[in-house]
Order: structure tokens, then sequence, then C-alpha cells
């Protein structure tokens, strides 16, 4: 068989290393993308694919390894320079200036002029030309803040493709979008591919591999593992690879069995519609409930209406004694935590040490006489977060923001633990984390249930639901359509209650 020379790929990155105060995180990685494809990249969080993208995209400066676009070596000195040259980055945490309109952000920085004026009509016709192009419905002069998650997606990519770019990194681009986006989503990826346009697509969703991808590279500690064609590797392979050992169980054993009630919610109703009416349930000692329900239903309503981020008129009991809460903070001291579903928006300080951002939900119980903070019980709750939690770090003093997506989670986590609740409330705590990662968080619900805590979990993947929970609570239109056993039900009659107030 010929063997490949470089004008088989776009791209290449050859032997490229990245090292950080006590870390590296790349160590010696190759990767090879062929023109129009679509070039998964796999790893579990901290395996250093974001990295490496970084390193592509001009953010890091890369250490080592050398870097090949069309056959001529190259290297981005910024985004910019790597934008100029048709490198463009979908990021799945959207930096998008919120109270502008959808094409201000498009063509931000690189506005059309007419005289010293920005030209605002062909401005429109332009973002318009590649929307229709895109099969994005979308009015260009809609101001982002008036976007849902998804739309903002959109944008993001539509503003990739306004670079005539060569190459697009996508950073888990489905992790916002209902099935039908996704479908959009696709036929958009194909289309780019049809025009020669290669595609990074880093996903831990492995049905979406096998649905979209050519190939996938698999990195594991920041090292090269595998490239294999895609329809010549199996998902067990996959996982193999990339955890570097067999994860035959996707869950953990149930070890947790519920028990008295904790908790009841009585016809709970947001005061600011259009929100959640007459939700009402009850959550046992050791169960952990899973909301279920479709874009839109308002599941992440109803815990942020028991944690008193949103106010609401109804009843919640603890072991039978009325709450009144008013604010998060009495949510906090009666034994209620919330993890929310936006790590880096809401979740974590992001230039903040592990240390802090442990800390911080308790700070409270760290203040000594004359204000003075107890730096030794705080260094003493820091350690039992990295360790109990499991957290990969280099130190507990390490910016939170250098950590994968699941290190943070799990800090955030045990951040929570620290307050000692009853009740732990959970909004999309895998989203965006690994197989293997995912799986620690799994064992750390039930481990927490089998010690008699009471969780609540709002998640929008349905197998999950179903691997991990005691009973699922269905969300529709902002009503519960009901309560089922998890061991009893099934997708389906998930999805026929999730449509019931349509």
């Amino acid at each position: 068989m010929q063997e490949e020379t470089t004008k088989d790929y776009l791209l290449e990155m050859i032997g490229v290393s990245k090292e950080f105060p006590g870390v590296k995180a790349l160590d010696g990685v190759t990767l090879r993308v062929r023109n129009g494809s679509v070039h998964a990249l796999m790893g579990e969080n901290g395996a250093g694919k974001s990295t490496l993208m970084k390193c592509l995209f001009g953010i890091y400066h890369m250490d080592e390894g050398q870097i090949r676009l069309e056959g001529n070596d190259v290297k981005f000195t910024s985004s910019k320079h790597a934008l100029d040259n048709g490198v463009s980055m979908v990021h799945q945490e959207l930096n998008q200036v919120k109270s502008t309109r959808i094409m201000d952000n498009i063509w931000l920085g690189r506005f059309p002029t007419k005289r010293l004026f920005v030209d605002e009509e062909k401005m429109f016709k332009d973002t318009k030309a590649i929307f229709d192009d895109l099969d994005i419905k979308l009015d260009p002069r809609t101001k982002i803040k008036d976007l849902q998650v998804s739309e903002c997606q959109m944008v993001e990519i539509a503003k990739a493709v306004s670079y005539n770019s060569k190459i697009i990194v996508m950073d888990e681009p489905t992790s916002s979008l209902t099935e039908k986006e996704v479908g959009h989503l696709f036929r958009i990826i194909n289309a780019l591919k049809n025009k020669g346009v290669s595609v990074i697509y880093i996903s831990h969703k492995m049905e979406e591999i096998a649905q979209i991808c050519d190939e996938v590279t698999i990195m594991r500690d920041g090292k090269w593992i595998a490239t294999k064609f895609v329809r010549d590797i199996s998902t067990d392979d996959i996982i193999k690879l990339m955890v570097g050992r067999d994860l035959t169980n996707r869950f953990p054993p149930k070890t947790n069995f519920p028990a008295d009630v904790i908790m009841t919610v009585e016809n709970l109703t947001a005061v600011n519609q259009p929100s959640i009416i007459d939700v009402s349930f009850d959550l046992r000692k050791g169960e952990i409930l899973g909301i279920a329900g479709l874009v839109g239903a308002k599941r992440t309503d109803v815990i942020e209406s028991i944690f008193a981020e949103r106010h609401a008129t109804g009843a919640i009991h603890i072991h039978g004694k009325k709450m009144h809460f008013r604010h998060p903070k009495d949510a906090i001291k009666n034994g209620v935590a919330l993890v929310t579903e936006e790590r880096r928006a809401t979740g974590i300080f992001p230039n903040q040490d592990i240390s802090f951002n442990s800390s911080i939900a308790n700070i409270d119980r760290y203040v000594k006489r004359l204000s003075i903070l107890d730096l030794k019980k705080i260094a003493k709750d820091t350690d039992w977060v990295v360790s109990s939690m499991s957290v990969k770090t280099p130190s507990k003093k390490t910016r939170i923001m250098s950590l994968s997506g699941g290190n943070q989670q799990k800090v955030i986590i045990g951040r929570w633990l620290l307050t000692e609740p009853e009740v732990l409330l959970l909004d999309e705590p895998t989203r965006g984390i690994d197989v293997g990662a995912k799986y620690d968080i799994y064992q750390l619900m039930i481990d927490l249930a089998a010690k008699g805590k009471g969780i609540i979990m709002v998640s929008s993947e349905m197998p999950e639901l179903l691997g991990i929970t005691d009973r699922i609570l269905v969300m529709s239109n902002g009503r519960m359509a009901g309560i089922v056993n998890t061991k009893e039900t099934t997708q389906e009659e998930i999805l026929r209650l999730s449509s019931k107030y349509l």
C-alpha cells in the first residue's frame, strides 16, 4: 500500500508538547486531519484535547512540535492570526456580547465600513447570506440576550464560517442542543465537508462519533494513543483506549436504599411566569430522584425554586418542618445545596485557586474572632475535597480554570458537601464530562445516597436517568407530567409523559 504523504492532509500537528508548572499537559502529540473530513478528537477530561486545540489556535504557545496547514509550516501567535489563516474554533463555553445584535457579534472587530461609518446594510446582507446557506432561521438584528442557548451555538458556528475557514474546531457542539437541532448541526457539518472544509469534532457522545465522524484520534494523559477510521473501531474499543482499562458497565452498582421521606414539595409555583406551575413531590432519604423533560420543560426552574434562586409560592417541608426560604442562604442553612448547570458561568471562580473554590460556600464557618480566617481549617477542608473527590491537580493552589471540566465539577460538589447538606440538587452534573469522569460522579452520587443524603438530579441524557436514579419526575411545559419508578419505566413512557402538556 502506498504510504500517505503531507498532501493527503489539510492539517498536521506533529510532536506537540506543552508543559505548565507541575504538569506536562501534552507529550509529543500528533494529529493529522484530512481534507474535507470530520475528525473526532476524544479522551477523558484532562487528556489534553483542549490544550492541543489552544496550541493550534494560538492561545497557547507550544514548547515543542510542528504545525503544517496545507503543507506549509505555520505557528499562530494569536487567535486572530489563526482566524486570518482560516482556522476557527467554536468553544463549548460561549463568550458572546449579550447586549448586542447577532450580526454585531459575528463581525465584531471587522465591521464592514462605508466611508467612516459601519455599513449596516452590508453587515445585515452578509449575515443573512451565511444564515440562508446554513439554513439558520434567525433575524441578524436580534439581540444575543434574547436567544436560547442552542441558537447562540448556531450563531457561533455561523461566525466560524464567516471567516471562510478551512478548518473548524467544534468543542462539544451538541451539549445544549435538542435531537432536532443536532440533526440540523449534522446537516451543516456535511455541507461544510462538501465544500472541502475539515472539522475537528470534540465530543464525549459515542453515538455522535459513529454518526458524523470519518476518523477518530484518542488521547490519554497528554499523549497520543491511537488514530483509527471510525468504521474500523467499536464504541467499547474507544472507551478502553480513552480510559486505559475496560469499562464494561457505564454505571456503578446501586448500593443506596431509599427510606423515609426527607423533603416534601407541595404546589410549587414560580411567581414570575412562564415557569413551573403546581409541582408536588416527595424526596426520600437515600434516594436519587431524576428530573426529565424536553428542552423548555422548566426542569431547572424546579430546583432553582426549591433553592430560592427563583421566587415561588407553595410549601417545602424538611423532616416535617415547614421551610421559609427567601434567599439561597436560607436554603444552605437548612441543609440544601445546589450545583448549577453552567459550571463556568455560575459554578466556579475561574481565577481563584482550588482552596478558594472549595471553601467559599462555607466561609462563615472559617471566621474566627476579630474576623480573622482560620486558614488551617480551610487547608484541612480543601485537602478533604481533593482527596475524597479524587481531584486530579498539581496543587490545591492551582487555579481552578486550569483543571479539566470533570475535576472542576468534583471541586464544586466537594464545596457543597462541606456545608453538610441533607438534600443535594444537581443540575446536569455530568454535562461536558468524559465517560471515565462520569462514572466517578455517578459513584459519588450513589455513595452519598447510601449515607442517607437525598439527591435530585436534572439530566438531559436518558441513559443517565435510567442508569443512576431510583425514580424519575417528568416535567412538561412547566407542569409535572408524572413520577415513574426507574426499574419499571421505559424511555418511551418518559418521552410520552414529556409531551403531555405541549
